[in-house]
């Protein structure tokens, strides 16, 4: 089924037989696949609904591809303040990410740490829930007064609760000027109280992260004599390390972003969330445990460490560890969560503790009675 307006998707949901399964770009298949589901493919509730650039404010229907709207926001000099990633490539689905996967995933990049997540930036939605009833929530101004924040709650959801037709934004201006500073030579363990330190700095950091080969990275963005202001301000706080301009600014921050150092390693691909005091320790139990062993029947061999990314301004650990290796064992104990990104399955999410379970299994008695919507695909 591939609706091409809002009418057409809640009569393919009213009249659904059995579990659907949603499928926009294809580019994050996270989670259970559901057996012998229908799929329900997005794409064709694409365009443009409203954009005001003077009113910062964009609404476009759910399956856009992301790159477009992007591009269209490139133009008129402005953004998505959250930065969307794009891992199709990483997780082996290079398909085109649309606008409401992006949504529905929550994904946010490196930018969060300053501007917030994909669910910060969203002031409204239109969606389909599980019974056919077209659903509207929020709308061009941040203020909601409708009592519930349904945007909010869609956010994340992974299309267990509605299926996203149209979705609206508040957006920023583009950054003036960039500027990336490098810490080379260090590892990753070393990298995050450096990082961290940044962070609790006042310099405006839009950026904090770690890549094997390159080192620590800190964006500033700014303009003039600003800018370099708070350069030499960085520079100061790190007197016995070097610092070094990346001569293109950007492009540190897309490889981190899309997951580009891990996209063509083998094994399974792991997303740690952690406060920032627990990480040295968890990198030092996932690169001092003997991974090899994770799996049984494997013989014993050297240790080695797991190769990760830092994605520090949202602080998370991005791991590629042998496959079946579960990082929720290796990294334990620590007060965050974890997903597996690779491969789909079960035992992706992290199970949910017993009250928020409860208020889950609520929710989607709430939204999708008949259970049609992704069923099970969060465990």
């Amino acid at each position: 089924m591939k609706p091409t307006t809002e009418d057409e998707l809640a009569e393919a949901i009213a009249t659904a037989r059995g579990p659907l399964a949603i499928r926009g770009g294809g580019t994050r298949p996270v989670g259970v696949p559901t057996a012998g589901a229908q799929v329900l493919d997005t794409t064709g509730l694409a365009g443009v609904t409203l954009y005001e650039p003077a009113a910062l404010t964009l609404v476009v229907r759910a399956g856009t591809p992301l790159s477009e709207v992007t591009a269209l926001l490139a133009a008129e000099g402005q953004r998505l303040p959250f930065e969307p990633p794009d891992w199709g490539a990483a997780l082996g689905a290079p398909g085109g990410s649309r606008i409401g996967g992006v949504v529905a995933a929550n994904a946010s990049g490196p930018a969060r740490v300053a501007l917030g997540a994909c669910r910060d930036a969203l002031i409204g939605v239109r969606f389909v829930d599980g019974t056919g009833t077209i659903v509207k929530n929020g709308g061009r101004v941040m203020k909601n007064v409708t009592g519930y924040d349904l945007a909010k709650l869609m956010a994340g959801s992974w299309g267990t609760l509605g299926v996203l037709s149209e979705v609206a934004f508040k957006l920023l201006p583009a950054a003036p000027e960039t500027a990336t500073l490098v810490l080379p030579g260090l590892g990753a363990e070393a990298a995050v109280p450096v990082l961290s330190r940044a962070l609790g700095a006042p310099l405006g950091v839009t950026g904090a992260g770690w890549m094997p080969g390159t080192g620590a990275l800190l964006r500033l963005e700014g303009r003039g004599a600003g800018l370099a202001e708070r350069l030499a301000a960085a520079r100061a706080l790190f007197p016995d390390h070097a610092l070094d301009l990346a001569p293109d600014p950007v492009a540190p921050w897309r490889a981190l972003a899309s997951l580009a150092p891990l996209a063509a390693l083998p094994g399974d691909l792991w997303r740690i969330s952690c406060r920032p005091s627990e990480a040295p320790a968890i990198l030092a139990r996932l690169g001092l445990s003997r991974l090899g062993l994770a799996r049984p029947g494997l013989a014993a061999g050297p240790a080695q460490a797991a190769p990760v990314l830092l994605d520090w301004g949202g602080g998370l650990i991005w791991a590629r560890l042998p496959e079946g290796c579960d990082a929720r064992a290796l990294a334990a104990p620590f007060a965050g969560h974890a997903t597996r990104f690779l491969p789909a399955g079960p035992g992706a999410f992290a199970p949910e503790p017993a009250p928020v379970a409860a208020l889950s299994c609520g929710l989607r008695a709430r939204f999708d009675p008949q259970g049609r919507l992704n069923p099970g695909r969060m465990g």
